[in-house]
């Protein structure tokens, strides 16, 4: 008995650990002020809520010196499925403003990352520390293809499988 005791305790120890990663590197400079506004969520390694969304956008507003007032809109199941909307807060980190904590329930904040965003404010990619969801998104509903290979190559490069990624249809 105590050898299976014993294995089985080393499996569940080795299940436990997980290989370290480097901290995922976010955009900077950055200039949380040019980042408010409405995107364009154009793929996506979707949440649950997520799955099959339609002109999905996302829009930020400064709600106070480190609070940004959220709200996440898109169609479920086609361009004309019933209108969903979410407004979580995002709390900016003082040390970082690429850095947030993203409150959907209180008193949960979820890791949010603003990965990467272009020099004219025009695209970006956000994603979490743990590198499980994705947010490709732009300030129009569509992208030039060479501005999305660009994405999914800094994606890549930030630590992203990019498996389960697709793509948001915009279907205005």
């Amino acid at each position: 008995m105590r050898p299976i005791l014993l294995i089985v305790s080393l499996i569940m120890l080795n299940a436990c650990q997980s290989t370290p990663r480097a901290p995922i590197e976010v955009a900077a400079p950055f200039d949380l002020d040019r980042f408010m506004g409405k995107w364009y969520v154009i793929a996506n390694i979707p949440t649950f809520p997520e799955k099959g969304a339609y002109n999905a956008t996302e829009t930020y507003r400064r709600a106070g010196p480190n609070e940004i007032a959220t709200t996440f809109t898109f169609r479920k199941g086609g361009p004309e499925g019933e209108l969903k909307t979410m407004t979580p807060t995002g709390f900016v980190s003082e040390e970082n403003p690429a850095i947030w904590g993203m409150r959907f329930l209180w008193p949960f904040k979820a890791d949010f990352r603003v990965l990467y965003v272009s020099p004219d404010y025009q695209a970006t990619i956000v994603g979490r520390e743990k590198r499980d969801y994705l947010w490709i998104m732009a300030r129009s509903p569509e992208i030039e293809a060479s501005t999305y290979q660009h994405l999914l190559e800094t994606a890549k490069a930030r630590g992203y499988s990019l498996n389960k990624l697709q793509k948001v249809p915009q279907l205005w």
